[in-house]
């Protein structure tokens, strides 16, 4: 198994993380290094980053306040 396979905290491209916006509200997304997660602050949702793959679906998405 490869170090980047197995590493759990895998980074993110920076270069897709400028492209990517909220697939509910199309506004920028937030990134929280910490929590591994995308943020849209507009519809109230994070959307889970695994394995270095941003998860953009709104039934993976955890609601936030």
């Amino acid at each position: 198994m490869s170090e980047a396979t197995s590493c759990p905290t895998r980074r993110t491209d920076p270069r897709l993380l400028e492209i990517l916006v909220c697939p509910v509200t199309k506004a920028p997304l937030r990134y929280d290094a910490a929590a591994q997660e995308l943020i849209s602050d507009k519809a109230g949702l994070a959307f889970p980053i695994r394995d270095g793959i941003p998860i953009m679906l709104v039934d993976e998405a955890r609601k936030i306040d």
